[in-house]
């Protein structure tokens, strides 16, 4: 069965078409951002552990040196 459809339904139907389209690509895109956007935040939050390990341990640190300086007489 073979449909005719008015010239102003085609171009109904070809706007359509090209929005469709693009909604799929800015989703597709989307997708693949947030990917990226996952693997920074994952490798943002390790590196803030690391240099929060490293402020704990050097925090440590200068509370020992602090605490071993002679007092002033």
């Amino acid at each position: 069965m073979v449909h005719k459809y008015s010239v102003s339904m085609e171009k109904e139907l070809k706007s359509l078409e090209e929005k469709v389209f693009l909604l799929l690509r800015l989703y597709h895109d989307t997708c693949k951002e947030n990917v990226k956007l996952r693997k920074e935040l994952a490798d943002t939050l390790t590196e803030n552990t690391k240099l929060n390990e490293k402020i704990h341990t050097v925090a440590g640190r200068l509370e020992t040196l602090l605490l071993n300086i002679p007092d002033e007489e």
